[in-house]
């Protein structure tokens, strides 16, 4: 079973987390956060991964702190669940529409971390949410996993939508990446013969 539990505790955050790659796309997020509760709902549903998320955070202070520790959490848990990455096809990309938005992302779970993050246009809130936080969470996640990831934006006008293909096309590019591909059964998918960060 590619089932893994991170706990992060720091003055900051204290989180729990737990996926199945395998599961269903059930989520049970609570992270305070509003906007990220619906973003990380999307992207169980949409990558069928069962995500179960509670975070507690200094939230009075602003959501930087869960909102990162919550990108790093996740993205220790991929790479635990992961284990030694045999039979994974490892690539993943994805191109999502939302109404006037178009956003497009190409990943490798490479062991090497990158993120080019090139979405624009955003309103400095979605509700009560810093959307510049959105690149933070990635970025969390990119160094927890290993991850080499490139989101572009093709089009979009309205902040909601735009985040929204963000988190919808992540969810449909690992759900690929992290998929067993049967002509390699117990084979790490690199020439270097290792994944590792």
């Amino acid at each position: 079973m590619r089932q893994a539990s991170v706990e992060r505790i720091t003055k900051e955050t204290q989180i729990k987390l737990s996926l199945n790659l395998d599961g269903k796309g059930v989520g049970e997020i609570n992270t305070g956060i509003g906007f990220l509760d619906h973003m990380l709902r999307l992207f169980s549903a949409h990558s069928r991964i069962d995500l179960n998320v509670d975070c507690k955070g200094d939230t009075y202070i602003d959501y930087h702190h869960s909102v990162e520790d919550i990108g790093i959490s996740l993205g220790l848990a991929i790479k635990q669940a992961l284990g030694d990455f045999k039979g994974i096809y490892r690539y993943g990309n994805a191109c999502i529409p939302m109404d006037e938005a178009l956003v497009n992302v190409a990943l490798d779970i490479s062991g090497r971390c990158y993120l080019n993050y090139g979405i624009t246009n955003l309103n400095p809130k979605a509700g009560s949410f810093d959307t510049e936080l959105v690149q933070e969470f990635f970025e969390g996640l990119c160094r927890a996993l290993g991850l080499t990831l490139h989101i572009v934006q093709f089009a979009g006008t309205n902040t909601h939508h735009i985040i929204e293909c963000a988190f919808k096309a992540f969810a449909r590019a690992i759900k690929i990446a992290v998929a067993i591909d049967p002509t390699m059964e117990g084979e790490i998918p690199s020439t270097k013969g290792v994944i590792q960060n």
